[in-house]
């Protein structure tokens, strides 16, 4: 098949985690996609909060001339 042992046995380990057999500790295929996609929304928040930082001190600079 092409596949290595490692590989294949990561497979059965997350098929069992996604099934509740895992590790308590272990996230399901669903948590590492919902805890990617948070990760991607914090970073984009961030990056706004960033600009609008930014912005607020041109603002407050050009108000004050």
């Amino acid at each position: 098949m092409g596949v290595s042992a490692e590989g294949l046995r990561n497979w059965v380990k997350q098929d069992q985690a996604d099934r509740g057999q895992g590790a308590p500790a272990e996230l399901t295929t669903a948590e590492r996609d919902e805890l990617r996609q948070l990760r991607r929304q914090n970073r984009e928040q961030a990056e706004t909060i960033e600009v609008l930082r930014k912005a607020a001190v041109f603002f407050a600079k050009e108000s004050d001339r």
